[in-house]
Formats: C-alpha cells, sequence, structure tokens
C-alpha cells in the first residue's frame, strides 16, 4: 500500500541541493529525507544500519500523513509536512565505540516545526548496537550508579540553566522525566577527550520540552568520567580517562 503513496529510494545526482539525501520521500504529502554524515558513509555496517532506521522513519511518516490527509485535507492547505533526520558521528572511543547523535526536524503545520535528538553507540569490532552497561559494575533501576547519574545530570542542567538564565525552570517538575533507569534517564553519548582515545565521561542529550518549555530548546549535560569512577568495570577503566575539550563544552546545546 505505501509504495503506491510514495517511494524511498537513493537520492540520484539530478535532484538538486547540496549536500544530497541518502534517502528521501517525496509526495503531496510529505517530503522527508535522511542525511549520514560522512564518517558514517565510510563505515559500511554502521552505514547501513542507519540508513535502514531511517528508511523505516520515512515509511511510517508518510504513512502518517497520508492518513492525516485523508482525515482533513485542510491541514494540507500550504503544502505537505516537512521531516528530516540527520546521523552524525560525536565520538569514537578506544577505536572501538561510536557515539551517533541521530536529529529530527518534524513540521507538520502546527504552532511551530519540533525536533528530536537520540543517539546510537555502536560497537566497531561487534557491528552492532550496543547499551554502555558493560562499562558499569551494575546499572540496575534505582541502583547506586544509575541514581549517581541522575545527580551529576542535573546539577549539570541547572548549570546549563543558570547560563541562560533559565534558572526558574531549573525545577523537580521538569526534572521528573530523568530516572534512575538505563532507558528513562536520556540519550547518551561518550563524550570525547582530551586524552587521545578516551572518553571523557558521559553526555545526556534533551530535545526541547524533555527538561525545559519549548523555548528553551535542546540540553546536554555532561558527567564526568571521575564522578562514575566508583562504579567502572575493567573496560569502563580502559575507555575514559582525559578531560571534556573546551570546544565540545562550548558548542551550542
Amino acid at each position: 500500500m505505501l509504495s503506491a503513496v510514495a517511494t524511498v529510494a537513493l537520492v540520484s545526482p539530478s535532484l538538486a541541493a547540496d549536500p544530497k539525501p541518502d534517502a528521501l520521500i517525496k509526495n503531496r504529502n510529505i517530503e522527508a529525507r535522511v542525511f549520514l554524515d560522512d564518517k558514517i558513509k565510510a563505515d559500511a555496517a554502521l552505514a547501513a544500519d542507519c540508513i535502514a532506521e531511517g528508511k523505516k522513519w520515512l515509511d511510517k511518516n508518510a504513512t502518517d500523513a497520508a492518513a492525516a490527509r485523508k482525515e482533513d485535507p485542510q491541514f494540507f492547505k500550504d503544502g505537505g509536512w516537512d521531516f528530516e533526520r540527520k546521523y552524525s558521528i560525536r565520538s569514537i572511543v578506544a577505536d572501538r565505540y561510536v557515539s551517533v547523535l541521530r536529529d529530527d526536524y518534524m513540521d507538520t503545520h502546527g504552532a511551530h516545526p519540533n525536533s528530536d535528538v537520540n543517539t546510537v553507540l555502536w560497537d566497531k569490532f561487534e557491528n552492532k548496537r550496543v547499551s554502555i552497561r558493560p562499562f558499569f559494575a551494575e546499572t540496575a533501576d534505582n541502583g547506586p550508579t544509575m541514581k549517581a547519574m541522575v545527580k551529576a545530570i542535573i546539577a549539570s542542567l541547572k548549570s546549563e540553566k543558570k547560563k541562560r538564565d533559565s534558572s526558574e525552570t531549573a525545577t523537580n517538575e521538569w526534572f521528573k522525566g530523568v530516572e534512575p533507569n538505563l532507558l528513562k534517564i536520556g540519550a547518551v553519548t561518550l563524550a570525547p577527550s582530551t586524552e587521545t582515545g578516551k572518553s571523557s565521561g558521559l553526555t545526556f542529550h534533551y530535545p526541547p520540552y524533555a527538561v525545559g518549555p519549548y523555548a528553551e530548546g535542546q540540553y546536554v549535560a555532561f558527567v564526568p568520567w571521575e564522578t562514575l569512577k566508583p562504579y567502572l568495570t575493567p573496560e569502563g577503566v580502559r575507555i575514559f580517562g582525559g578531560t571534556r575539550p573546551k570546544g565540545d563544552a562550548e558548542e551550542p546545546q
């Protein structure tokens, strides 16, 4: 059914604008694009994994757009929906663990466009997605490791809100979604380090609305590895070290 509505295809050189999408759906209901950065494209297994996920996302949104037009065509009087997903490498640690940011943009002609952020941790040795569990001796819900992470995350978010003159939203109400649970604590990446091949700690990425009002945009919380040192496995000890590069900390959050 979907193929009659939209086609997912690798984009040919004849289509305009650089950089060109690596996958695309374009019809009267939606234009939705997926981009991979050059470092991801250089890793065939990682590129295949990201593009497969990206195409599923394109298909789902094309189906939703078609259903929305059928339900109320007025929502499309100004044109179709506009969606974009970008995969980019944030860090490569120990020449093995690749942290990927997945940034989404969605415009369905509501009050304003929305955005989302998620992450992928890729094991180059195993050619598969993994979690941060192997770096920690325990990651039980409400356990000591997760509680220490949440405490450090909230401290980091409060500091960032102070920098943005947004201290009034540094409240438990906004932080209640940051739970001591690996699946609910936030999208995580291994932060780059001043020490080659190491990670300086964990960065947790939050889209608009997650820990503050829409107008405040995205937030990134940084937890230095030293805070997590008591909870590390030998593999964690091996990959963490150094400090967060100044430029990384100063990037727009």
